[in-house]
């Protein structure tokens, strides 16, 4: 069934509909095909795959941070460069969460190399650089927690998230979901000072005192050399603010689309028919203006407005937030250990055309902002008595914001 809220977001299961709509793009030039795919998280019909590696994610994570912090010094040498200061700190911020939700992930499922060192030696370093929750902790945590029997139970460390960190709870209406995530969380310095000082205790409580010992001096050699080179602005503006408020705006949004809710009528509790229904894939983009449109001027104007929103509104999104593989979640929920995860979108893409044997039709929603209505509409039919968050402490003493790393 399809439901259409408006021109630019559908919800449908993933058949015709969904590939008519990204099909309709194939009306651009063909040099923009490859961008669109990844833009929107959906192959066109017959395209060919790239064949992408774990290694190539994990440089070109590490090319787009260093990239974006390069672009934030010429800016700021050059003084009043805004423009080229936002583009640094996008760069950065969108390394900084591929790294994050690619690398260090695939890395706690031991699935980056399915090498066992080298993955923990990659997710050390990731968790390091980016202050977030200790390796080991979550590769642990996130297994079985998050996974097989605890999916989206007050066990798993995404619903602690949301009844904790979030303060959302069964019963709520959507409206008054929305105005909490904005107004009392992500524009709240409160939340924010909370979040990071949560995100550091995650990284350092766990660890080993040789791991706290290298990282505090790791990190004091960069903030030596900054005051030495008088680049401690630099330091602030380029790294710190992108790696708190900006990524941990990203951070809490992406944490609003990735699974419902059960509904209370859901008995049954296993099976991968359950289990699937708990993951959606979020699509981004929208329909291409119909090619039968009559006058010029209409078209004119039906494809302005659009190119103008795929840039100015479904770029950012994908490029900021739901970044790398995260369009494609629900293909990992399926396959966690799947040798194919680096080329994610055509991984999917294969699955679904293989008949996505003995698991029911892949889901699909196109839109950030319809994701985010599907999940807080099923957090307000959620059974309040199974997602109580006094529950809480009975079966988890995990910190409220290492929750938000999962």
């Amino acid at each position: 069934m399809v439901t259409q809220a408006n021109p630019a977001t559908t919800s449908c299961t993933a058949t015709a509909e969904s590939v008519m709509i990204r099909d309709s793009m194939s009306a651009v030039p063909r040099i923009f095909a490859m961008p669109l795919t990844f833009l929107t998280g959906k192959p066109a019909t017959g395209q060919r795959p790239l064949r992408l590696t774990p290694g190539i994610h994990l440089a070109a994570a590490t090319v787009s941070v260093l990239i974006g912090l390069s672009l934030s010094w010429v800016a700021m040498a050059g003084g009043g460069w805004w423009l080229l200061l936002i583009v640094g700190w996008a760069m950065t911020l969108h390394g900084a969460r591929n790294a994050r939700m690619m690398v260090y992930h695939q890395a706690a499922h031991r699935n980056m190399w399915a090498r066992p060192r080298r993955d923990q030696v990659v997710g050390r370093i990731v968790a390091g650089v980016l202050l977030v929750q200790d390796f080991s902790r979550y590769s642990t945590e996130h297994v079985l927690d998050h996974h097989a029997v605890h999916h989206m139970t007050v066990r798993d460390p995404t619903v602690q998230a949301f009844l904790i960190g979030l303060g959302l709870r069964p019963g709520m209406t959507r409206r008054e979901m929305w105005r909490r995530l904005i107004v009392h969380k992500l524009l709240s310095p409160t939340f924010h000072l909370s979040f990071l000082i949560g995100r550091i205790q995650s990284y350092f409580a766990p660890a080993s005192w040789r791991q706290r010992l290298l990282t505090l001096t790791v990190y004091g050699a960069v903030i030596a050399l900054a005051v030495r080179f008088d680049a401690w602005v630099f330091l602030l503006v380029a790294w710190v603010l992108p790696m708190t408020f900006f990524y941990q705006v990203s951070n809490t949004l992406r944490l609003c689309v990735k699974h419902t809710f059960p509904s209370p009528a859901a008995t049954e509790r296993r099976g991968r028919g359950y289990f699937a229904s708990l993951t959606n894939a979020i699509l981004i983009g929208e329909r291409a203006p119909d090619r039968e449109v009559s006058g010029r001027l209409r078209r004119l104007r039906g494809w302005a407005r659009w190119w103008l929103r795929m840039l100015t509104v479904h770029l950012p999104v994908r490029y900021l937030v739901l970044t790398g593989d995260t369009v494609v979640h629900d293909f990992h929920h399926r396959h966690p250990m799947s040798r194919e995860w680096a080329d994610y979108i055509f991984a999917r893409q294969a699955d679904i055309d293989a008949g996505h044997r003995g698991w029911p039709p892949y889901r699909e929603i196109w839109g950030l902002v319809p994701a985010i209505n599907l999940v807080f509409e099923s957090l307000s039919r959620a059974d309040p008595q199974e997602y109580d968050r006094a529950r809480i402490p009975e079966v988890s003493g995990r910190s409220v914001f290492s929750a938000f790393d999962d």
